[in-house]
């Protein structure tokens, strides 16, 4: 257990260093495998956070019921419903006030935990001894009747039903972005904290459940049974019989798995954080409808929020909460992800074997190349061994989310390809007379301030911004004096890739944004252009319009959007979002803005 903690954060910590910017093994995969391996590692990625937010609420419920009567676990299900419909209202506030609201939690849990993990290696320390050697002679048995291949599967699989511990070393890779300066060297040390802390509690916790002989126990966690046994024999709290001993050491126990309880409902703030994120990745790739990419917007990050939380509920209401079949499907996606980061990172380091640090390549090599080989041993018998269990399940789920994802970035490409047809007839419009004394004129005159200004939102150079300044210019006829024209870089999967690729993304984006003012001169209009570099395009559409408002008096700001002839329901969940989310903002600062259509025929 130690050691592969130790193997899967180093090797994560690693990968921090190479992506500073965040993404997780979306963005590793995608960089370094291709789009194709990169959307099998979002996919299971998205997975993998519904099911975290799942395990750990079911989870939850069973450590909160472990000192309940029987009869009253058939509540159980209905609360964990209610702790994840209260965990989707608490994150639509903000993510912030939701983990501040959770966070002193994890203190109790840290007190109480060494106390008990603590105290049951000291109280058994005798019988270390005793439990070695029963180990070893378990050992020889069941090498003896299964042999080193049996043995292996045997541990592997065991080892494979806690594989979802391991999600928040993903978490951490996929969050850099939302970490304190210097961010790298925050996640880093967040993960050397989360290895000690995981290493410690679970292997402590194994080593105790063994020196107290802890067995099942209908309606108890595990855990609850240790810290029955634990509370009942220790000084002053074991005091006057019954299962946990005095009323001090029965508050004691029922503290412990409340702070347990409470921390797994913590943990499922993983899948509420780091699951939107995944998804705006996925989206500015045009994996997913582009209303997930603007994290930072209330209305599009509501909605990845309900479908996590959603999703979410509908996995726990399948499953009725049940914490082993849920472990399983929760697994596989854990162990994919980590296989297919792990293989991209060692190919990358593959190709750097040529290099001067020959010394720094071995060593990576070797930590991938383990991490790999681990990583992919459990992933394989955990589907072999459990594809009837509910593997299956996990494994189709992910596999209708990949196709989701090809089905929507057809329809971009089509879309497109609609747009760049449209951009061709605007393109064979034919040239005036007089268009180089237009394009002098403009350039004589320059931008007048005090004059009427349109502040045109652009993507890119197309078809949709060229009809929206043809557009302008039509429906309001020697009206404005001044054009701007605005665009935000978005940093993306494919920016994620240091300070060269932002400053590439930077220079495109000016070199676009350049032909948009060359076409207003040639119309006779002055012109020039703003842009900003940013993860969130709305939030930065916002702050560029307000700018432009405050130089130019008498602005106002204008945006295309495609319109459809027969407008069918995925047309409408896969498009116009962003503009109406810039207008929403603009209209609530006292800005005018008007969104301009360009129809298309599908």
């Amino acid at each position: 257990m130690v050691a592969t903690v130790l193997v899967i954060s180093a090797a994560y910590s690693r990968i921090i260093e190479e992506f500073p910017h965040g993404g997780g093994g979306y963005v590793v995969a995608t960089k370094l495998l291709g789009p194709r391996a990169g959307v099998l590692s979002g996919s299971a990625l998205l997975v993998d956070y519904v099911l975290t937010i799942t395990v750990s609420i079911a989870a939850a419920g069973d450590a909160l019921f472990s000192f309940a009567p029987l009869a009253w676990h058939v509540a159980k299900l209905p609360i964990e419903i209610a702790l994840i419909l209260a965990l989707t209202t608490l994150n639509l506030r903000g993510a912030r006030e939701s983990v501040l609201a959770l966070a002193p939690i994890f203190l109790v849990f840290l007190v109480t935990h060494v106390a008990v993990i603590g105290g049951g290696l000291l109280l058994r320390a005798s019988e270390l001894p005793n439990t070695a050697q029963e180990l070893g002679a378990g050992f020889r048995g069941g090498h003896a009747l299964l042999g080193t291949a049996g043995m292996l599967a045997l541990l592997v699989h065991a080892f494979s039903l806690g594989g979802g511990t391991y999600t928040g070393i993903e978490a951490v890779s996929n969050g850099v972005p939302i970490m304190r300066e210097p961010r790298v060297r925050t996640a880093q040390r967040t993960m050397v904290y989360m290895a000690s802390s995981l290493a410690f509690t679970s292997t402590g916790l194994l080593l105790s459940y063994l020196l107290w002989k802890v067995v099942f126990a209908p309606g108890k966690t595990l855990n609850a049974v240790l810290v029955e046994q634990v509370v009942a024999a220790l000084p002053y709290f074991g005091a006057g019989g019954g299962s946990f001993g005095s009323s001090l050491g029965r508050g004691f126990a029922v503290i412990t798995l409340l702070s347990e309880g409470a921390l797994l409902v913590v943990a499922a703030q993983a899948g509420f954080l780091d699951g939107p994120r995944v998804l705006a990745n996925m989206a500015s790739d045009s994996w997913l409808p582009r209303r997930f990419a603007a994290l930072s917007d209330r209305l599009t990050t509501q909605n990845g929020i309900l479908l996590m939380g959603g999703a979410a509920l509908a996995a726990l209401i399948y499953t009725a909460g049940d914490v082993r079949a849920l472990v399983v499907m929760y697994s596989i996606n854990v162990f994919l992800t980590f296989s297919l980061s792990m293989l991209a990172m060692l190919l990358a380091w593959l190709r750097r074997r040529g290099s001067s640090q020959r010394a720094t390549v071995r060593r990576r090599l070797a930590l991938f190349g383990t991490g790999l080989a681990l990583c992919a041993t459990v992933l394989a018998i955990t589907v072999f061994e459990k594809f009837e269990d509910g593997g299956w399940l996990t494994l189709s789920v992910t596999a209708a989310v990949v196709a989701l994802c090809f089905v929507v970035r057809r329809h971009y490409r089509r879309v497109g390809a609609a747009l760049s047809a449209l951009y061709a007839q605007l393109g064979d419009l034919p040239a005036e007379p007089d268009r180089a004394a237009r394009i002098a004129s403009a350039l004589a005159h320059g931008l007048d301030p005090a004059a009427p200004t349109a502040a045109v939102l652009v993507a890119s150079y197309g078809g949709l911004g060229i009809h929206t300044t043809y557009g302008i210019l039509r429906s309001f006829p020697d009206h404005f004096r001044n054009i701007v024209f605005l665009s935000v870089g978005v940093i993306d999967s494919g920016a994620f890739k240091g300070e060269d690729a932002l400053e590439a993304l930077r220079a495109e984006t000016e070199h676009m944004l350049g032909r948009y003012v060359d076409l207003a001169h040639g119309l006779g209009v002055a012109a020039s252009y703003r842009f900003a570099i940013g993860t969130d395009a709305v939030e930065e559409a916002e702050k560029l319009c307000l700018q432009v408002a405050r130089e130019f008096p008498h602005t106002t700001v204008f945006a295309g959007k495609v319109v459809f002839e027969r407008e069918r329901w995925y047309q409408r969940l896969l498009h116009n979002e962003t503009a109406f989310a810039i207008q929403k903002r603009l209209q609530f600062e006292g800005q005018t803005m008007v969104i301009l259509p360009a129809k298309l025929a599908r």
